[in-house]
């Protein structure tokens, strides 16, 4: 398993959105699902919702060799769409993994200890986590344990107050 990178762009002159990157119905519904959330939360986010009605957004996930697909990527996608729409660059040392509801509830994933590993052997310092994957730290050899800082979220503004400075 290796990480994988959520790009994002705005287009001007439409609406909608598109989804590249050679992405399953599972990860799709995800990008889905992001997408919604930072729509109807916009103004709480310091979002212009004039944005939306402006612009198309482009989200794209590289390697599209590579078959992606799983719930996983929810709160990456909704991170790198505020990202997006804020003007506000993530953080590049931190990775993130968790299943996004509609309502912005972060929801527990599988294979914990394979993207921790993964984040691991890149220069990545920081893992959010669903709260509810705490348990499966018990997984991670010591030594990666004590080079990683690991924050644990139970809901999507948990991860943009982390991801996103500012």
């Amino acid at each position: 398993m290796c990480s994988i990178l959520i790009e994002a762009t705005l287009l001007p002159g439409s609406r909608g959105s598109t989804l590249t990157g050679q992405l399953g119905d599972v990860m799709r519904e995800s990008g889905k699902a992001a997408q919604g959330y930072i729509w109807s939360h916009a103004e709480a986010l310091g979002i212009d919702p004039d944005l939306f009605r402006r612009h198309s957004v482009h989200v794209h996930v590289p390697a599209g060799a590579t078959p992606k697909d799983g719930p996983s990527a929810g709160v990456t996608m909704a991170t790198a769409l505020a990202s997006l729409y804020s003007k506000s660059s993530a953080r590049a040392n931190t990775a993130m993994t968790g299943q996004i509801t509609l309502t912005g509830l972060v929801l527990p994933v599988g294979g914990i200890k394979e993207k921790v590993l993964a984040a691991h052997r890149s220069p990545i310092q920081r893992v959010i986590l669903p709260k509810e994957n705490e348990k499966d730290l018990r997984e991670i050899p010591d030594t990666v344990s004590k080079e990683t800082q690991f924050i644990f979220a139970e809901r999507i503004e948990d991860v943009l107050k982390v991801a996103i400075p500012g």
